[in-house]
């Protein structure tokens, strides 16, 4: 019989390395353990098109439950893992101890909460991770509704924009000077700024939440940093996610940004791999964490392979993505540590794209109803190859010229 498998976290991560150690001709048991009661799903659509109530349930789902019979992937759910018995080598929950012989953690991250003494624990005040989440929130979603999104990150704007959409009347709070404040540039975040109030939401950057206020237990009015008071129907609670660590500390695991992984995914405890949200990895002398469904993917696969022998290390190339409205944000690269940034106009009326640099040295691109940009941007990343910032800012040239231009290198 090949080595036990079991992977904790049945999210995007946990089913791609599943799938992947099967693709890869694994021949031993693999156990796919997921506290959810739902199959692995998508998660990407449950503050666009699920939420607006134009994706179902069964389009969410990665692959159908038949799936997971017919790989050999035994799939529980519902199921939590209360620990890992790493001198036993077994999985314990609270009705079951899995022998294993490699352990993978997926477990993906949680979203930050409103503190209970400001009226966090308050009905009708919601995150967005879950479909369960989702669920609860999607009735308060009707026309005329007065709702408070708290966080201008991409998760709050994408659920002020289905607010919108739907016709309900959407305040958004920004504590932050402005809102993108740790992921995108000042350009970037003025064409969302543009584009929310466009669409009639009240943006208010550089504006905090003293406390929340309820009437027979459910959240009636939000008063502001300063002493404003909102009414609001129900509020939507966008800032920010921590990587999902219980188990990989009571286990003893080394954390570092989330769980640390080396470049071949492995934890502190060899026989110990981690992939996704949960865990960051070693990058150009420092270490990352990506919340993204590409990294999920990526990683999840490269600890497959890495667990049935593989050495090669872990190098993406991130990207991201973000649908607002009929506009698509589409990321290519990290911006950490750029020094500059170069904004070009896009070639047709509502496009543009906000490109990074470290000195001379490209890292990353937004690029807004801009296709073209974000895939010369992430060709250049996977060559290595870098424009100047000089042709870059120069409209007259355009991406295929400028692509043939860096072929020579950097």
């Amino acid at each position: 019989m090949g080595r036990r498998v079991v992977v904790i976290g049945a999210g995007q991560a946990g089913h791609s390395l599943a799938a992947k150690l099967r693709d890869l001709g694994h021949s031993g048991p693999i156990t796919l353990i997921g506290d959810e009661a739902e199959i692995p799903y998508q998660r990407p659509p449950l503050s666009k098109k699920y939420l607006l109530g134009e994706m179902t349930v069964e389009r969410l789902h990665l692959k159908p439950r038949r799936f997971y019979a017919e790989r050999n992937i035994t799939l529980v759910t519902g199921e939590r893992v209360e620990a890992i018995d790493r001198a036993s080598r077994e999985v314990v929950t609270a009705g079951r101890r899995l022998g294993y012989d490699v352990v993978a953690l997926t477990t993906g991250a949680v979203p930050r909460r409103l503190p209970a003494a400001i009226g966090g624990d308050l009905a009708g005040v919601y995150t967005v991770r879950t479909l369960a989440d989702v669920d609860a929130m999607r009735p308060e979603f009707a026309e005329g509704r007065r709702v408070l999104i708290v966080g201008g990150g991409y998760i709050g704007l994408e659920a002020a924009a289905v607010a919108a959409q739907k016709g309900l009347a959407v305040t958004l709070i920004e504590a932050a000077p402005r809102i993108l404040g740790r992921v995108a540039a000042p350009e970037t975040a003025e064409f969302f700024r543009r584009l929310h109030r466009s669409n009639g939401v009240d943006m208010r950057e550089g504006t905090g939440l003293e406390r929340l206020e309820g009437e027979d237990g459910r959240v009636a009015r939000a008063v502001l940093a300063g002493g404003e008071s909102l009414a609001v129907d129900f509020v939507v609670v966008g800032v920010g996610v921590d990587p999902a660590t219980a188990l990989a500390e009571r286990t003893g695991l080394r954390i570092e940004n989330g769980i640390a992984a080396d470049q071949m995914c492995r934890t502190s405890d060899p026989a110990i791999f981690a992939a996704g949200d949960c865990a960051s990895f070693p990058w150009r002398g420092g270490r990352v964490r990506l919340e993204s469904v590409q990294n999920a993917i990526d990683m999840a696969e490269h600890a497959a392979n890495a667990i049935h022998g593989a050495t090669a290390p872990y190098r993406p190339v991130p990207w991201f993505w973000s649908d607002q409205y009929a506009a698509r944000l589409q990321i290519a690269g990290l911006n950490l540590g750029y020094t500059r940034t170069v904004r070009r106009p896009g070639t047709r009326a509502g496009a543009e794209s906000v490109w990074y640099f470290e000195g001379d040295r490209f890292l990353a691109v937004d690029a807004m109803n801009d296709p073209k940009a974000y895939m010369q941007g992430k060709r250049w990343l996977e060559m290595g190859h870098s424009p100047s910032p000089a042709a870059i800012a120069d409209s007259a040239l355009d991406l295929k010229t400028l692509a043939e231009a860096t072929q020579g290198g950097r």
